[in-house]
C-alpha cells in the first residue's frame, strides 16, 4: 500500500501486476482480495500456477502439487485464509489469470519466453518459469515490442545492484526482490512516463527516478548469481 500511495494513482490509470501476489508473507489473502476486488489486471506467476495446480477446478486437492506449493511459500498463503469460501473464490479467480498481455509496443509476462519458439507454441512453463534460456538470448524476441517481466530478482544478474532494474536485448526485468533481505525494494513502473517508483519494505525508504536512472544493462553472456539467505 505504501508503493501505491507513492504512485498516486488516478481513476483513469490502469494497474498491471506481473504475478506472484502470493507466498511472500502472512497477508497473501489480503493482496489477492485487493487486486481482485479493484478489478486490476494480474498475470499468472509461477506461485499462482503452483496454487492452481494444488487446487484444480472441480477436483479434489492434488497432494503432490500441494506439497510442492506449500514448500515454496504456500504454507503462509494457506494459513492467511480463515474463510474457506474466500479461499475457494480466490482459487477460482487465480485460475482465470492470463499468461501474458500484449499492449502493442509492450508485452507483459511473468517470466519470459523460449527464444526458439513463437508465442503460440509456448506453454505455462515458459511464461511462468523460464529464466536462463530467455535472459541469455543475444537478440530481441520481438523486433517491435519490449518484454516486461518479473520472476527473476534483478540483483542476481552480474553487475546489477539491489533495487536496480535489469535490461537485456528486448526485455526489462522489474522484479527487485521485495521479500529478500539483500534488497527489500518493491517496484512500480509508469509505462507512459518512463518513471520508476520504489518503496523498501524493510526500512520504508522510498524513491522516484527515471527508468534510465533505475536500470542496469546486463551482459547476456554471464550467468546469474544464486540466492542464499
Amino acid at each position: 500500500m505504501d508503493l501505491l500511495a507513492l504512485v498516486e494513482l488516478i481513476n483513469a490509470d490502469q494497474l498491471y501486476f506481473l504475478g506472484d501476489l502470493i507466498d511472500r508473507g502472512p497477508d497473501s489473502n489480503k493482496v489477492v482480495e485487493f487486486v481482485k476486488s479493484h478489478d486490476h489486471t494480474c498475470l499468472m506467476g509461477n506461485h499462482e500456477q503452483m496454487m492452481c495446480h494444488a487446487f484444480p477446478p472441480n477436483q479434489a486437492t492434488d497432494p503432490w502439487f500441494l506439497q510442492m506449493w506449500l514448500g515454496a511459500g504456500g504454507r503462509d498463503t494457506l494459513e492467511s485464509y480463515h474463510d474457506p469460501e474466500q479461499l475457494q473464490a480466490h482459487v477460482e479467480w487465480l485460475h482465470t489469470l492470463p499468461l501474458y498481455l500484449d499492449l502493442g509496443d509492450l508485452w507483459l509476462v511473468h517470466a519470459g519466453l523460449d527464444p526458439t519458439r513463437p508465442p503460440e507454441a509456448q506453454t505455462e512453463r515458459e511464461f511462468c518459469w523460464i529464466r536462463n534460456e530467455f535472459h541469455q538470448a543475444q537478440e530481441p524476441y520481438f523486433a517491435d515490442k519490449l518484454i516486461v517481466t518479473g520472476h527473476t530478482i534483478t540483483f542476481t544478474f552480474k553487475g546489477v545492484s539491489p533495487g536496480q532494474l535489469a535490461q537485456g536485448p528486448g526485455w526489462l526485468d522489474i522484479d527487485t526482490g521485495a521479500y529478500h533481505p539483500k534488497s527489500g525494494w518493491m517496484t512500480a513502473l509508469d509505462i507512459d512516463q518512463k518513471q520508476v517508483y520504489q518503496v523498501n519494505v524493510f526500512d520504508h525508504d522510498s524513491r522516484i527516478c527515471s527508468l534510465a536512472e533505475a536500470t542496469d544493462w546486463i551482459d547476456t553472456r554471464t550467468k546469474r548469481h544464486w540466492l542464499f539467505f
